[in-house]
């Protein structure tokens, strides 16, 4: 793609993704920080994959004058995500829906940051539209532990939705929420949309796909 982007003279996006920070000893996490990633860990090829991904990027950019911008994607939800892709509100949400204990791995500490899609949506065209390369942090800095998470989806869904613990995972990150002081300096953005506000469209959009029920329109009615 980089390639390409050389040959008919495009502007190239690269989506990173926190994950390049590995499990941060700084928090919360700044552009300047080169993070903590085991190489050689179960995460390893995602994590490295990108932060490779970020050194081509650059490379390309320094050598070869190719315009880039860099936006690392923080915890991001909202409708039409796979209701089965394993990520936790994904998870969650179906979970809940179906009556089914929300799976919480280790004790539930562990925190994320979660951006609703649109702000996403919103910040990465502020980033094309812009000067700036980056990177950038793009996320949602409200923070939430696995169990507040947990405790969320109930209040949208149902009150008395169970929780099950298992093992946690290899090399899970125990903190995660970005600093977006760049972002809000240079490209005038930071989100707008809470968790508790994104997350009751994220589960009308599941409700309808697992059940076929309609979905609620905010203000009232329903869509067919």
């Amino acid at each position: 793609m980089l390639g390409l982007a050389k040959r008919v003279g495009a502007r190239f996006l690269l989506t990173s993704t926190s994950e390049v920070y590995g499990d941060p000893l700084q928090h919360p996490q700044v552009e300047t920080y080169w993070g903590n990633v085991n190489p050689i860990g179960v995460r390893s090829c995602y994590d490295e994959g990108k932060r490779t991904a970020e050194t081509l990027t650059m490379d390309y950019h320094r050598s070869l004058g190719i315009e880039v911008r860099i936006a690392r994607i923080f915890n991001t939800y909202g409708p039409r995500m796979c209701i089965d892709d394993g990520r936790v509100v994904s998870n969650f949400v179906a979970q809940a829906l179906r009556k089914e204990p929300m799976t919480v791995y280790g004790d539930g500490k562990q925190t994320r940051s979660f951006q609703y899609v649109s702000d996403l949506v919103e910040g990465l065209i502020r980033l094309m539209e812009g000067d700036h390369v980056g990177p950038f942090n793009l996320g949602n800095p409200g923070e939430f532990t696995m169990l507040e998470l947990a405790e969320v989806v109930q209040e949208a869904i149902d009150p008395n939705a169970k929780i099950e613990f298992r093992p946690n995972t290899e090399d899970d990150p125990h903190k995660r929420k970005p600093d977006i002081s760049k972002a809000k300096q240079l490209l005038g953005w930071e989100p707008t949309i809470s968790l508790r506000k994104g997350l009751p469209l994220m589960v009308s959009d599941f409700r309808q796909r697992i059940f076929g029920t309609p979905k609620t329109l905010i203000g009232g009615g329903a869509t067919a």
